[in-house]
Protein backbone atom coordinates (compact mmCIF):
# COMPACT_ATOMS: atom_id res chain seq x y z
CA UNK A 1 0.00 0.00 0.00
CA UNK A 2 1.37 3.42 -0.95
CA UNK A 3 1.88 6.10 1.64
CA UNK A 4 -0.47 9.03 1.63
CA UNK A 5 1.00 12.52 1.07
CA UNK A 6 0.65 13.18 4.80
CA UNK A 7 2.73 10.12 5.75
CA UNK A 8 5.73 11.02 3.62
CA UNK A 9 8.70 12.83 5.10
CA UNK A 10 8.92 16.48 4.29
CA UNK A 11 11.74 17.84 2.22
CA UNK A 12 14.44 19.46 4.35
CA UNK A 13 16.50 20.87 1.50
CA UNK A 14 16.64 24.39 2.91
CA UNK A 15 17.30 23.20 6.47
CA UNK A 16 21.03 22.87 5.93
CA UNK A 17 21.25 26.33 4.40
CA UNK A 18 19.26 27.85 7.27
CA UNK A 19 21.45 26.12 9.87
CA UNK A 20 24.59 27.31 8.08
CA UNK A 21 23.45 30.94 7.96
CA UNK A 22 22.44 30.90 11.64
CA UNK A 23 25.82 29.46 12.62
CA UNK A 24 27.66 31.96 10.42
CA UNK A 25 25.66 34.86 11.84
CA UNK A 26 26.26 33.85 15.45
CA UNK A 27 29.95 33.04 14.99
CA UNK A 28 31.22 36.60 14.69
CA UNK A 29 30.55 40.22 15.44
CA UNK A 30 28.26 42.28 13.29
CA UNK A 31 30.19 44.60 10.92
CA UNK A 32 28.56 47.65 12.53
CA UNK A 33 29.91 46.65 15.95
CA UNK A 34 33.40 46.30 14.48
CA UNK A 35 33.17 49.82 13.03
CA UNK A 36 32.06 51.22 16.38
CA UNK A 37 34.99 49.55 18.12
CA UNK A 38 37.41 51.16 15.66
CA UNK A 39 36.16 54.69 16.37
CA UNK A 40 38.45 56.99 18.34
CA UNK A 41 37.69 57.14 22.04
CA UNK A 42 39.09 60.63 22.61
CA UNK A 43 36.66 63.39 21.68
CA UNK A 44 36.57 67.01 22.57
CA UNK A 45 33.88 68.05 25.10
CA UNK A 46 32.07 69.97 22.36
CA UNK A 47 31.89 66.88 20.11
CA UNK A 48 30.62 64.76 22.99
CA UNK A 49 27.87 67.26 23.70
CA UNK A 50 26.85 67.35 20.03
CA UNK A 51 26.76 63.56 19.91
CA UNK A 52 24.61 63.48 23.03
CA UNK A 53 22.20 66.01 21.57
CA UNK A 54 21.91 64.11 18.28
CA UNK A 55 21.26 60.88 20.17
CA UNK A 56 18.61 62.60 22.32
CA UNK A 57 16.86 63.98 19.24
CA UNK A 58 17.02 60.59 17.49
CA UNK A 59 15.43 58.92 20.52
CA UNK A 60 12.68 61.55 20.62
CA UNK A 61 13.51 62.83 24.11
CA UNK A 62 12.62 66.39 24.99
CA UNK A 63 14.37 68.60 27.53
Amino acid sequence: MAKTPFDRERSIGSGRLRAFTVKERESGLHPTILILHRRPHQRSPQDSRKLGEYARIARGWQV
